[in-house]
């Protein structure tokens, strides 16, 4: 998997569009708080939405409820995630899409291959399927057919099509919110396999 990333801290923060902000009201030292917990530090893009409240606020309020989407097989769920970042280019949500896999226990050694998916062999068809449709969303403009909906369609059943489509929207708005502030790769994916994940 190809990310972006810098040999200091200080170059990473100096890459970012917008100064990174430290933590100062309660409400931004909770969230820093809360990143370092479950995350071991603090998320660049949480640090850059603690210039806007607002922003902030929806954000974390709407991500806490995707969490609750479970229609979709989460492994699928993970190869569209990471195919929508893959064909934007944005190394940060790649790096951290790996460390949520493997924080989440899910089969995370399909993930170097997403941006080489169509010479891999290691894709089923139904993920080759999906990762097709991820790309073909993510592109502008998107270039999905009516063929590709139908089939998976039919294979997904209709309420886990929908959240498909949703979670890729969801990650195009990541990935071009995180690439446009110029936030890079955190080393998250090295600390998975430093823990020997």
């Amino acid at each position: 998997m190809s990310t972006t990333t810098y040999a200091t801290v200080e170059q990473r923060h100096e890459a970012v569009r917008v100064p990174l902000v430290e933590p100062r009201s309660l409400l931004d030292r909770a969230v820093a708080w809360y990143c370092r917990r479950h995350y071991g530090q603090v998320l660049d893009n949480a640090l850059v939405v603690m210039h806007n409240r607002k922003v902030m606020k929806s954000m974390f309020s709407f991500e806490k409820k995707v969490e609750g989407w479970d229609a979709l097989d989460p492994d699928l769920k993970l190869l569209a995630e990471m195919a929508s970042a893959a064909t934007i280019e944005c190394s940060w949500c790649m790096d951290f899409g790996y460390f949520l896999a493997h924080a989440q226990g899910l089969d995370s050694s399909k993930l170097e291959e997403v941006p080489r998916w169509r010479e891999s062999t290691v894709f089923t068809p139904t993920e080759r399927r999906v990762l097709e449709y991820a790309e073909a969303m993510s592109l502008t403009p998107t270039e999905v057919t009516d063929e590709m909906a139908e089939v998976l369609r039919s294979e997904l059943g209709d309420e886990a099509f929908v959240e498909l489509t949703a979670i890729v929207a969801l990650e195009n708005e990541r990935s071009r919110f995180n690439k446009s502030l110029g936030l890079t790769s955190q080393g998250f994916k090295a600390q998975c396999e430093l823990s020997g994940g």
